[in-house]
């Protein structure tokens, strides 16, 4: 009897466990991939900010608002302060404007979600790309035409490595570029 059992166990049980598992994995991995790479992903934030009109109409460089970009590894989402700097006496009227100016004169931080994230055990220097002339938009889309904004890239592995190994086609209006490092320890410190 003991024979029959384990012979039913490896003949019937084992390969349906192993199915089930793998057909789980898989299920989870294909279904959850969107929002681990983001593509698409365009939150609701605390303020109806709108990059078309800044950074579009009104032709605000991307450096005025992500101050430091040029010499940290962040690209810094602005203070409440930076906005004020116009805001003070631009449409002073508006609703969100007006929302705005709660969060600034009472001191209180303006938490902005999130919308472009790399995984936490990849390094990433937004100082380098910039320092090399990469405009903003290639990694990030056109975020002068995003009423709301909008992960429009992926920033997976894959992707990376396809602008480091084709830098000339990928980023033809630079004309001196060079292809970027593609050891490990690049991106995995």
């Amino acid at each position: 009897m003991k024979k029959s059992l384990l012979d039913r166990i490896l003949r019937i049980y084992l390969p349906i466990t192993v199915f089930v598992v793998l057909a789980s994995f898989t299920i989870t991995y294909f279904a959850t991939r969107p929002a681990d790479y983001g593509v698409g992903y365009s939150p609701k934030q605390p303020i109806n900010f709108s990059h078309k009109l800044h950074a579009g109409l009104m032709k605000i460089d991307c450096q005025y608002c992500h101050t430091g970009v040029e010499k940290s590894r962040q690209a810094m989402v602005p203070a409440v302060s930076t906005c004020m700097n116009c805001h003070t006496i631009a449409r002073k009227n508006n609703p969100e404007i007006k929302k705005l100016r709660k969060y600034f004169l009472t001191g209180k931080a303006l938490y902005w979600k999130r919308v472009h994230r790399l995984p936490d055990f990849v390094y990433f220097n937004h100082s380098v790309h910039v320092n090399k002339g990469i405009k903003c938009e290639s990694c990030h889309g056109d975020v002068a035409q995003m009423t709301r904004l909008t992960q429009m890239n992926s920033f997976t592995m894959s992707a990376c490595l396809s602008c480091h190994r084709n830098a000339k086609k990928r980023l033809p209006y630079l004309k001196n570029i060079t292809n970027g490092p593609t050891n490990c320890y690049t991106c995995h410190r």
